[in-house]
């Protein structure tokens, strides 16, 4: 591992959280938290509905907090929840009318963002800057289950 190799791993690691506070910022800007901008942004966009563990692998969140997050949108009116008639034990989760209009704007908004700022590379950039942050990912979970004492 190089000097530079170190170097670019911090850059590329410190856009990545610049980029998770801004999703923070946004959602606090519009009075929510992050994790629920990421529910109702998943829920928004599936009008039949979805499970909680569909949300949970969808937005790479815990059980815990999905269950939490539905809790209050619930209390909120923003969602329903349904037992599903072939197992009682998933509930399906589906936003109101409320739920819409109350998340439309911020969810739409930030959509449009990142369908532009990816708009403005070229295709060949989109499929680079996936295919290199998809094996970064894998690279960075094998590293990080890795067990060693190597470091």
């Amino acid at each position: 591992m190089t000097k530079e190799d170190k170097k670019n791993a911090y850059l590329y690691c410190k856009f990545r959280d610049e980029q998770f506070a801004l999703y923070d910022e946004y959602a606090k800007r519009n009075g929510m938290m992050m994790k629920t901008l990421l529910v109702v942004n998943v829920l928004f966009y599936s009008k039949d509905g979805m499970t909680q563990k569909e949300i949970c692998q969808r937005t790479l969140q815990s059980k815990q907090t999905v269950n939490l997050i539905i809790k209050n949108l619930l209390a909120d009116n923003y969602v329903t929840v349904t037992e599903m008639p072939k197992n009682k034990r998933n509930k399906l989760v589906q936003m109101t009318d409320a739920g819409r209009a109350y998340c439309e704007k911020v969810v739409r908004r930030i959509t449009w963002a990142e369908d532009m700022a990816m708009s403005m590379f070229t295709p060949e950039e989109q499929k680079q800057l996936i295919d290199l942050s998809r094996t970064f990912t894998k690279n960075l979970t094998r590293l990080v289950n890795q067990e060693t004492e190597d470091i």
